[in-house]
């Protein structure tokens, strides 16, 4: 009879603990309207684009670094990139043309929204394995090929590429 109550314990125990990670990692989702980030960009994308003469180079795409993170490091890494476009690519990027620089302010506070959000979720619920910083690390070697500005630009042409890996590996 003892045993049975204490494997009952247990088992309510292990439950509890469950619901409790199970809502602590809900707090890590990205709750933000990636629809409005993604029409902002559509809205610019060709003029930025244009702008780009670094044809035969990528950013974000040249190893495919994105398309081999494993679900335990999409988190760190979309954490990691949120920083990078931050950072880095917005702050190098000069844009002279007001509607562009508008739109790219508006992506700049959904993503500083984003990066707050992940950087609230605790170190084991957004947890940096190794391959997640080989990754970040390629994207900004990757970076530091080009002359600022134009890695910049680059960059910001590649977004689409961003945004289409955290909408396709964020929850449903």
């Amino acid at each position: 009879m003892k045993a049975q109550h204490v494997s009952l314990w247990l088992l309510s125990t292990v439950l509890f603990l469950c619901s409790v990670h199970a809502r602590g990692f809900r707090r890590c989702l990205i709750s933000t309207d990636m629809h409005h980030v993604e029409e902002s960009f559509q809205d610019i994308k060709r003029a930025i684009q244009a702008k780009d003469t670094f044809y035969n180079f990528t950013i974000l795409s040249a190893s495919e670094t994105l398309h081999k993170i494993k679900p335990l490091d999409v988190c760190c890494v979309t954490k990691n990139l949120l920083a990078f476009y931050m950072d880095r690519v917005f702050k190098d990027h000069q844009e002279l043309d007001p509607r562009i620089l508008r739109k790219i302010s508006s992506i700049a506070n959904s993503f500083l929204y984003m990066h707050k959000v992940l950087q609230q979720c605790e170190q084991r619920l957004c947890p940096c394995r190794q391959e997640a910083t080989n990754v970040t690390r390629i994207i900004h070697n990757n970076y530091h090929q080009l002359e600022v500005r134009s890695a910049a630009l680059k960059s910001l042409g590649e977004l689409d590429i961003f945004l289409a890996w955290v909408d396709k590996n964020s929850p449903a």
